[in-house]
Formats: structure tokens, C-alpha cells, sequence
């Protein structure tokens, strides 16, 4: 059996918090008392890794991915060594190099020439082998002109830039890469990819933390998906991060959910019978009452400066609630609620109207904002030349929309039942959030159906679907 290059076995890894109790304990004190994290509370203890083993074969490519939280950069540090497990143990067969916080040891005072040849010692070179190598690293890193420069003068991207070239250069049998790769400009990102490409043809082994997951999906053999400091799921990697997608989009549903039940108990909170106010406690009552047809009601001028009055784009509520939206969803292909769509899925708004008394004059409007607050799409029945006749009791509402060609992002609901000259019975802006999600990095608000064609001298080494649907 082929022995594995890493190995991490039954791994926990525990961080004490501050907590007043025990602000005087000594490391004389713990030795004493035994283990120091028996005397804390669990309250007290931060569980970073909870069991957790892994084996890592020679030549392999492992991408790790999960939630801020997870536990991914605390694994790293204890493989490369710069952390300690509480307990569990781990094994590494040969030299490492670890991209995790690149120029940590840099120290600012003296030259970039200086620190190459210091950090190079420390990562398991001799003076002569820094020295062979130092060129290639200050080439790679295009600091030519600033190496005899104090550190303390580089910008951070310069810092990135030397400490990568530094921990490549070391040649490796096991590469740590933590994040390195979301800062610098996009030409050096190229080139570390390059780099980590060579690395993998020479039958390297790599570990890369990522939360680029076009980037795991691409260089990874296998991948870990961490969650809560365990290994949730591991396999191949379309698998695992589909399920991972779905985690998070899981997650997001219960999010905005909850935050659907926040606005609910907010707008119960703070609403009377007869009228609706701002989500800052704003009184724009425009009647006296449900029905409220013996009162004399604003003109048309006059509520459209109480409309104006919430702009810019803030989410309230407001209108005299003679009619009255009680109930809002979101509905996929199959009638079920939620709050995230993939682009160009279908969905249905549901609004349930309640009116105690019969109501003649009434248009109902949708709005979809996202959140720059920038109108995406809007319409009502009016425009659409539904003629309205009586609105009494509750009534059901629904908007089918066919495909949902929204980019990725977040979204806002303007949602109102109103008069045909714009009076609102009851207008809710921006209370009601979802998401879209899309495998497609496109930009702008929209994603228009199209279909791309070629003719004569162009070539493409791979293509997707041709169609954006």
C-alpha cells in the first residue's frame, strides 16, 4: 500500500476564549490542575477542528472548501506546522512549503535581498541553495528594481509578490496554498496559476484552500468540504461542490426566511388597524380607517409627495389599507416557496389581498430592485389594461414569470395594491428580498436570451453552451 504523503489522524484543534474566570491562569497553574481546557466551560472553548483525519496521496491535488468558520485555514497551519493540534496527530513525508500568510516573517527594517535569503534559510534551504535560486525568485516576483529596497517601503502586493516567489522557489514536495491567490493583479494571478500547473505536472502534491470554486473545480483531483471544523463530504469534485452550492443555498433560503419573519413582526409591531407606517416608525397614514369613505382622501399630488418623500430607495410601508397585501411568496416551477432561483428558472409572486369593504378603483404593481436600488423591472395591472371592477374579501394574485433572467445577486420587492392615479391602499417597498444564483460571471442586471455563431478563420479549443438561455 502506497504510504500517503500527508496523514492527519482523529485531529481536534481547541482555542480557549477570554473569558474573566479564568484570566489569571498560569501556565504553572494548568500544569497543575491538568488539562487547562477541562477548567473552561464549553462556553468558554472554541472548537476550530472536531475529529477530523484525511489522508493526502503523493502526486495529488486536494482542494478544501466550506464557509468562513469552517476550519480549512486551521488545518492548513496545523499540516504546515505553524499550529499545534490539542490532540490527534499529523504526518508529513517530505519538505513543505505553506502560501498560508505570505511575508509573515518578513521583517520591514531590512531588504527584500535580505529577507529572500533569510525566509529561504528557514523554509529548509542552505545559504548556496537561496543563493543558486535568487535570481528566479526575483524575477518571478518583478522586484528587480526594488530588492535592496527596505520591505518596509514595498506595497502589500509587493509583499505578495516576494513572499510567493520565496515559498515556490523552495521546490516543494508539498504545497500549501491558503487564499494566496484572491489579492495582486490579475497578470501575477496568471502566473501563479502557471506555476501551480507545473507543479502538478511534476507529480507534486498540493492542498489548496480556496473559495474560488472555479479554480478547485479545475486544478483539483479531489475535494474536502468542511463545515462546523469536520469533514462534511469528500469525493470527486463536481459532486462535492454541487452539494456544497446547495448547502449554501439552503442556508441563504433560511436567511432570508427568517428575515421575511423579521419584517412581518417589525410591520405588525408597528402598524394600528387602519394604517401602515415606515420601517423607521414614520406615520404616513393617508386615510382614517379601513374603507374610510366618509373621510375626504389626499389628491393624487399630495400622495405622490408622500411617495416621493421615501426616495432614496429605503424599505417601508405605507398606504390607508382598505386593501391590504397580507401574505407575499415566492414559488418555484413546482408551487414551493423560496427565496433563491438559478437565472433563467421560473417563478411566481403569490399576494394574498384582503379588502373588508368592496373596492372599484384598483391596480395591483410588482417592482424588482436590486440592491443599488436600481428599478431591473416594473409593471401593474393597468398597464397591462386589466380593467379593474370590484376587489372585496381576499383574493389570491399571482405573477408568473417564465424565466427569471436576473444575473447573480441580491433583489428587492416594491409590491402595492393602489388607485388608478397612483393613491396607494398599501405599498410595500423592499420588504420582501431574493436571490439569484448563476455558474455564469456575467454583468449588468439582465441576462438576455442569445446565441453566439461563428463563421470563417476562428477556432475554439472548448466550448460551452453556445445559447444563454
Amino acid at each position: 500500500m502506497t504510504v500517503p504523503v500527508v496523514r492527519v489522524e482523529n485531529v481536534d484543534k481547541r482555542y480557549r476564549k477570554v473569558a474573566h474566570a479564568h484570566r489569571f491562569l498560569t501556565l504553572k497553574s494548568a500544569i497543575l490542575g491538568g488539562d487547562l481546557f477541562k477548567a473552561l466551560s464549553p462556553g468558554e472553548v472554541f472548537t476550530a477542528l472536531d475529529g477530523v483525519s484525511l489522508d493526502i496521496a503523493r502526486g495529488e491535488t486536494l482542494g478544501v472548501i466550506g464557509s468562513n468558520g469552517a476550519g480549512k485555514s486551521t488545518l492548513l497551519k496545523i499540516i504546515a506546522g505553524a499550529a499545534k493540534p490539542t490532540t490527534g496527530k499529523v504526518t508529513v513525508n517530505g519538505r513543505i512549503s505553506a502560501l498560508i500568510e505570505l511575508a509573515a516573517g518578513f521583517h520591514p527594517e531590512i531588504s527584500g535581498r535580505e529577507n529572500v535569503f533569510i525566509n529561504g534559510i528557514i523554509l529548509g534551504l542552505s545559504r548556496a541553495q537561496v543563493a543558486e535560486r535568487f535570481d528566479d525568485i526575483v524575477s518571478f516576483a518583478e522586484l528587480q528594481d526594488f530588492i535592496d529596497a527596505p520591505v518596509k517601503t514595498y506595497s502589500s502586493g509587493m509583499y505578495m509578490r516576494l513572499g510567493f516567489s520565496v515559498a515556490i522557489h523552495i521546490d516543494p514536495e508539498v504545497l500549501l496554498i491558503d487564499e494566496v491567490l484572491a489579492v495582486g493583479d490579475e497578470a501575477f494571478v496568471h502566473k501563479c496559476l502557471d506555476k501551480i500547473s507545473e507543479f502538478k505536472r511534476r507529480g507534486k502534491t498540493i492542498l489548496l484552500v480556496s473559495h474560488s470554486l472555479d479554480s478547485v473545480r479545475r486544478l483539483c483531483d479531489r475535494v474536502v468540504w468542511m463545515k462546523d471544523g469536520s469533514i462534511e463530504q469528500a469525493g470527486d469534485p463536481p459532486k462535492i461542490i454541487d452539494a456544497y452550492l446547495q448547502w449554501v443555498a439552503r442556508k441563504e433560503e433560511g436567511e432570508l426566511a427568517a428575515g421575511d419573519n423579521r419584517r412581518d413582526a417589525v410591520t405588525e409591531s408597528q402598524s394600528e388597524p387602519g394604517e401602515l407606517g415606515g420601517d423607521d416608525g414614520r406615520n404616513t397614514n393617508l386615510s382614517n380607517g379601513v374603507g374610510g369613505g366618509d373621510e375626504e382622501e389626499p389628491s393624487a399630488e399630495e400622495h405622490a409627495e408622500e411617495i416621493a418623500a421615501a426616495v432614496p430607495y429605503e424599505p417601508g410601508r405605507w398606504g390607508s389599507q382598505r386593501v391590504f397585501i397580507d401574505q407575499v411568496r415566492m414559488l418555484d416551477s413546482q408551487g414551493g416557496q423560496h427565496y433563491v432561483f438559478t437565472c433563467g428558472a421560473p417563478m411566481t409572486i403569490e399576494l394574498t389581498l384582503k379588502a373588508e369593504d368592496p373596492v372599484d378603483d384598483f391596480a395591483i404593481g410588482v417592482g424588482i430592485f436590486n440592491a443599488d436600488g436600481v428599478c431591473c423591472y416594473g409593471t401593474n395591472t393597468d398597464i397591462e389594461r386589466f380593467v379593474a371592477a370590484k376587489l372585496q374579501g381576499t383574493a389570491s394574485v399571482r405573477m408568473e414569470i417564465s424565466a427569471l433572467n436576473l444575473i447573480e445577486g441580491t433583489y428587492y420587492l416594491d409590491l402595492a395594491v393602489h388607485r388608478l392615479d397612483g393613491y396607494p391602499y398599501d405599498y410595500q417597498r423592499g420588504l420582501t428580498r431574493f436571490r439569484t444564483t448563476s455558474p455564469i460571471g456575467d454583468t449588468g442586471v439582465a441576462r438576455l436570451p442569445h446565441r453566439w455563431s461563428f463563421e470563417g478563420g476562428i477556432e475554439w479549443k472548448k466550448t460551452g453552451d453556445s445559447e444563454g438561455q
